[in-house]
C-alpha cells in the first residue's frame, strides 16, 4: 500500500470517522471502499454524455451512404467466409 496525504474539509473527515466507527473498520478502509464504490457508479454514462453520443449516431444514420449496398454486401460475405476458414473445427 502507498501512504498519501489529502486535504479534506471538516465535514468529510467527520463523515469518514462516523462511518469507520459505525462499521468497525479503519478510516483508510472506509476511504478505499468509498472510492471503489464511487468509481463503479461513475463508469455509467451521464445523461449529457448519452445525449451527445445519441446525437452523433443520429447524424451518422442521416448521412448518405458512402458506398453502394452491393459493395458492402460483397465485403461482408468475404469477411464471413474468412472467419469460417479460420474457425475451429467442431468437436
Amino acid at each position: 500500500m502507498v501512504k498519501v496525504t489529502f486535504t479534506l474539509d471538516d465535514e468529510t473527515v467527520e463523515r469518514i470517522r462516523r462511518l469507520a466507527t459505525r462499521l468497525g473498520r479503519p478510516q483508510s478502509q472506509v476511504v478505499r471502499e468509498s472510492v471503489k464504490e464511487y468509481e463503479a457508479r461513475s463508469d455509467k454514462l451521464t445523461d449529457e454524455e448519452r445525449q451527445r453520443l445519441l446525437a452523433v449516431v443520429d447524424r451518422i444514420m442521416k448521412a448518405p451512404p458512402t458506398r453502394p449496398q452491393a459493395e458492402v454486401n460483397t465485403e461482408l460475405r468475404e469477411i464471413r467466409a474468412a472467419r469460417r476458414r479460420w474457425a475451429r473445427p467442431p468437436r
